[in-house]
């Protein structure tokens, strides 16, 4: 690639705000006033945000997904003992509040009961004390049979069982640790799976070979959930009605490695044991918990358990306090956060400060909000080596994570992010910025895949095959290249001066084309979904200087003025993973809509009908506190399993949103027609 030297700011950035209420040349009264309706928002919304800044420059806020995590909290603290601790309660209590009117739990607000979802909470309140015969455990319990039962769950779920003693470990798939013996050359090793599903995997694989039990009480029991006998043998996936397939191939070694361990022909498990302690170990390194996130942190406390690790000694104390920090305590309830998102939202605050045009000048690093957060996010580059570098081991260490500490996996995503930041801020060209934003860009560049695409941990870990093994039905076993990450990484680049013609970019575009659907969107893998996707897209293509007026764009302008709400704003269900028909339907929520009107506005349709209906409803349902109510997940991460609500998107993309239309009005003068004044039914219901 070409040099990529950091230009300290963004050139589309207006210099300067007019006074409120001043009328300018070619401007008439009413859309003055709807001017003012405009920078009264974005002024609220900036102010809003502000006022969340922590006193060291970051921000963080709310990262909720859905009941797993407590039932599985709750769940863990008994396996060890410790289901009398008053946090097993409080967690229940959110449990009951979260339950469906008609039974069971779901895996996002407005989906149907999920299986596994609905057998860990049912089980959680059992260890609790609620009884069979309470309505809200009669409607769980009806839910869950008709949906197959507890054998119907998934593998994670299942372990969760057979370590409570509820159903055999014959009836979980087999992770042997041997897996860490394989070499990266083997077409199977854990360095051939995504990032999150190695963290998990190691870990696991300790308990999968000690196979711990605590025996429960038959009150706190779940056999009622069970359609036949909770001993009756099942396959961890149903074998396909093919001869051969690579399901029924890996059925089949499932069967192979339990006959080994019960004959004992497990020649190398002592010393596959010792490297798996030894990795799990490793990644203890700079990180809030093995891999940061929930999952792998839960695995590794029963991994110390079943390793002989007194409750008492320093590093089982470490490994459990990794979760207090993920939790929120609110009267008589908790719920736990999967993982903490300070650079992600500290850099998208920044951003959108940048975009509202902090104190009014190009120079935003003078403005101390935005010179506190950029000195943060440059604190937290990881310096050091990690998973990554076994497939770029000549590359130099640079990059972001999405966590406070998680040195062995800074991502894509969270990188090309930070750099934006950090170009929009004019940190980028400080003495300080200089040398993270040039190793940020190198491992950006470094980190391509052989497809031209981007994904998020790794490089090209997309060996299909592996989503047939038997406990991969987490739906993330890989880490392929997605058009999103893909896009934000060109978002990146463009902002310090690469264009199409360059070999990284003309590579990446190739991947875009053919990942473009055939109504015009492209799938979002982090957020919800071809809304987010295609926003993503739409903004990378314009940063590179792609010509956004040729059909690939055209067709994707079309999808998202067609996929239009009549209230103005723009929805989608995270059902719309399950079911293609439904890509762009749901309820509007405004970071959906600030999503879209970003989408339209790099595509150059500020005077559309489509982006004044946008931010009409963006100023119509804003609340006086400068913030947007919403309710709906719109975060991803594992689809179809495993979904987010990020607290802070609601306020940051909508001011980026408003804060860039209205940059772009200035720069073109708009026609008459402008943004209302917001509805009287609207604002007296704030």
């Amino acid at each position: 690639m070409t040099s990529l030297s950091a230009r300290g700011k963004d050139s589309t950035v207006t210099q300067t705000t007019p006074a409120v209420g001043a009328v300018r040349p070619g401007q008439s009264v009413e859309q003055t006033s709807s001017n003012e309706t405009l920078t009264r928002a974005i002024g609220a919304a900036r102010e809003a945000l502000l006022a969340m800044q922590r006193d060291d420059g970051h921000w963080v806020g709310e990262l909720q997904g859905d009941t797993i995590l407590e039932s599985e909290y709750v769940l863990l603290l008994t396996f060890l003992g410790r289901a009398d601790d008053p946090r097993v309660r409080k967690a229940c209590n959110y449990l009951l509040q979260q339950a469906l009117p008609e039974g069971g739990w779901s895996n996002y607000p407005g989906g149907p009961a999920d299986v596994s979802v609905s057998v860990k909470a049912y089980f959680a309140l059992k260890i609790a004390g609620h009884q069979a015969d309470e309505p809200v455990m009669q409607r769980a319990r009806a839910v869950i049979r008709r949906l197959g039962g507890a054998a119907k769950c998934n593998s994670f779920t299942k372990f969760y069982l057979a370590l409570l003693g509820q159903t055999p470990y014959s009836n979980c798939p087999c992770v042997p640790p041997e897996l860490v013996l394989l070499p990266r050359w083997a077409y199977i090793n854990i360095y051939a799976m995504s990032a999150w599903t190695r963290t998990i995997l190691v870990p696991l694989s300790i308990v999968s070979a000690y196979k711990p039990i605590r025996t429960l009480p038959a009150e706190q029991g779940i056999a009622e959930l069970f359609l036949d006998s909770p001993q009756a043998h099942v396959w961890p996936h149903e074998p396909t009605r093919q001869w051969f397939s690579w399901t029924n191939f890996f059925l089949g070694v499932d069967v192979l490695l339990k006959w080994c361990e019960r004959a004992k022909l497990t020649f190398c498990r002592q010393r596959a044991l010792r490297k798996a302690v030894a990795w799990m170990r490793q990644h203890y390194e700079n990180s809030d918990g093995i891999g940061a996130i929930f999952p792998p942190m839960v695995y590794n406390v029963i991994a110390l358990k079943c390793l002989g690790v007194p409750e008492d000694d320093p590093e089982f104390e470490w490994a459990m306090s990794q979760f207090d920090a993920l939790m929120i305590e609110e009267g008589d309830t908790l719920r736990l956060q999967p993982c903490l998102s300070p650079v992600w939202d500290t850099a998208l605050s920044l951003i959108g400060l940048c975009d509202a045009n902090l104190g009014g000048g190009s120079r935003y690093w003078q403005d101390e909000p935005a010179r506190r957060a950029s000195q943060w996010l440059i604190q937290r580059e990881i310096r050091r080596q990690g998973d990554w570098s076994l497939a770029n081991p000549k590359q130099e260490p640079g990059g972001w994570a999405f966590e406070y500490n998680n040195g062995f996996y800074p991502d894509t995503d969270d990188t090309a992010m930070v750099l934006l930041a950090l170009a929009r801020s004019g940190a980028a060209v400080t003495e300080a910025g200089r040398g993270p934003v040039h190793r940020g860009l190198s491992w950006l560049v470094a980190m391509q895949n052989r497809d031209g695409g981007w994904a998020a941990f790794d490089r090209d870990i997309n060996r299909q095959v592996l989503e047939r093994v038997p406990f991969a039905d987490h739906n993330a076993m890989l880490d392929p290249s997605c058009p999103d990450i893909t896009a934000r990484v060109l978002e990146a680049l463009g902002h310090y001066g690469a264009r199409c013609g360059q070999e990284p970019v003309e590579r990446a575009l190739r991947f875009l084309e053919r990942t473009q659907t055939s109504f015009g969107a492209w799938q979002g893998r982090w957020g919800v979904n071809y809304i987010y996707g295609t926003w993503q897209v739409l903004v990378g293509l314009k940063a590179v200087g792609y010509d956004m007026h040729s059909p690939m764009v055209r067709r994707a302008v079309d999808w998202l003025e067609q996929v239009q709400q009549p209230c103005g704003g723009w929805g989608e269900s995270c059902a719309s993973y399950d079911e293609v028909a439904l890509a762009g339907k749901g309820t509007p929520t405004a970071s959906q809509t600030a999503w879209a009107v970003l989408g339209l506005l790099a595509a150059g349709r500020v005077h559309s009908e489509a982006v004044r209906r946008g931010v009409r409803y963006l100023c119509q349902t804003q609340r006086l506190d400068g913030t947007w109510a919403e309710e709906p997940f719109t975060g991803t991460g594992f689809p179809r399993v495993f979904y987010l609500k990020y607290h802070l998107y609601p306020l940051y993309f909508p001011l980026m949103a408003l804060a860039r239309y209205q940059h772009a009005c200035r720069e073109a003068l708009p026609s008459p027609r402008a943004v209302a004044d917001p509805a009287p039914q609207a604002a007296s219901a704030r």
